[in-house]
């Protein structure tokens, strides 16, 4: 018969691990969700070096007249044999990753991101053939904020004031980077000169951040910025709420990304480029190089969303930056590491402090009310008596 010992219930009478209240369980879900995990911190860093060296690989082994699709859809092949042999070689089984697996939760976990992403390039393209690279760049930026939105919006994830700021902190670091935005900019001396409004820099950003291409600039690239955040909202319920397998998830996403690339093949001016020029046209053995690093990047994405999630995903991209002027400043002499690229690393390290040691903390009120509102454990007496609810109040006059 069950006894209650230290507060839990163990059907042998010996005693077990005592359970958490509501408060200590809701405390012990808020660090585990909001804190950096040192499995975490080691994807982050990884994500930002292959983000960082991407650009120059690409740039090196990647012909300019290649058919941009045959490349994407060999990343997502590759992708595909790096996941199916991760959970072959790992010591979970496959019956253990697939269980509860259907066709019905692959389509509605897999292909709506998958879909997302392409709507999202096409987005990108777009504005990429119709803005100015720096306006480009700017609005590009705002994905991380819009992935703080679709956590919102998708997971109930509140970002406390301290992140929020943070956050902004990170978008400025971005820009200083990139000198789209002035060092100077960032000092409250350069506001408080009363020049800010005279300078010419500042009105040559003006001039270009000005919406000339709406319909086919800046709607685009907000829109692809929103899709971003939003996939990676569904992508993170899917690895953390659901605990979804993060290489099955991979694998998931690659088939859904695979299907929908043959089928633009039919329609598409890349399809009618492969069936003319041979899908291995300006290929080389070297350009499997920024293939290969760019499929591990993807790998990555998966695992820095799970154990990080897709709002500091954005933290290991701005570190990715710097790292690329660092390498870029090591291969070529007549590049160095900028003042630009250091005050923005030095300020993404500080935004990225902020929002991992400020999480938000649920008020008290709807702590206690959830602890108010948990029955009170049932006491069942060895000798068979009656149980009774422990702090059930006083007994009725009938029951003396």
């Amino acid at each position: 018969m069950a006894k209650l010992t230290n507060g839990s219930v163990s059907n042998n009478g010996s005693s077990s691990k005592p359970t958490m209240t509501p408060k200590q369980a809701s405390s012990s879900s808020s660090n585990n969700s909001t804190g950096l995990s040192y499995k975490a911190l080691i994807f982050m860093a990884l994500l930002a070096i292959q983000f960082g060296i991407q650009p120059i690989v690409t740039q090196q082994y990647t012909s300019k007249k290649i058919i941009k699709s045959t490349v994407i859809f060999t990343q997502e092949a590759v992708k595909l044999t790096i996941g199916v042999v991760g959970i072959s070689l790992g010591r979970t089984k496959w019956v253990d990753v697939t269980a509860g697996w259907t066709i019905m939760s692959w389509l509605r976990l897999a292909l709506l991101p998958a879909t997302i992403y392409l709507i999202q390039n096409m987005c990108s393209l777009l504005a990429y053939q119709n803005l100015d690279a720096i306006t480009y760049n700017v609005l590009n930026q705002t994905k991380t904020l819009s992935a703080a939105l679709c956590c919102y919006l998708i997971m109930k994830k509140k970002q406390s004031t301290v992140q929020m700021l943070a956050l902004l902190l990170l978008l400025g670091a971005a820009l200083v980077m990139e000198k789209i935005v002035p060092m100077n900019m960032m000092l409250p001396s350069y506001w408080m000169s009363g020049k800010s409004a005279d300078d010419e820099e500042t009105k040559n950003i003006m001039t270009n951040l000005s919406p000339r291409h709406f319909s086919h600039g800046v709607l685009p690239i907000m829109v692809a910025s929103f899709l971003s955040g939003l996939a990676g909202a569904i992508t993170q319920k899917s690895l953390q709420v659901g605990n979804r397998n993060a290489l099955l998830f991979t694998i998931e996403l690659c088939v859904a990304s695979i299907l929908l690339l043959l089928a633009s093949f039919v329609t598409s001016d890349d399809g009618k480029q492969i069936r003319e020029r041979g899908f291995f046209d300006e290929w080389t053995l070297l350009t499997l190089v920024p293939i290969l690093t760019n499929s591990a990047g993807g790998i990555l994405v998966g695992l820095v969303i799970k154990y990080a999630g897709t709002v500091r995903k954005g933290f290991a991209l701005i570190f990715g930056i710097l790292l690329s002027g660092i390498v870029q400043s090591v291969l070529d002499e007549n590049k160095t590491l900028s003042k630009e690229e250091v005050a923005g690393g030095v300020i993404a390290a500080v935004s990225l402090w902020m929002h991992a040691t400020n999480p938000y903390v649920a008020k008290r009120t709807e702590e206690t009310s959830s602890v108010s509102k948990a029955p009170a454990p049932i006491l069942e007496a060895s000798n068979g008596t009656k149980p009774v609810r422990r702090g059930g109040g006083r007994k009725s006059r009938k029951e003396d």
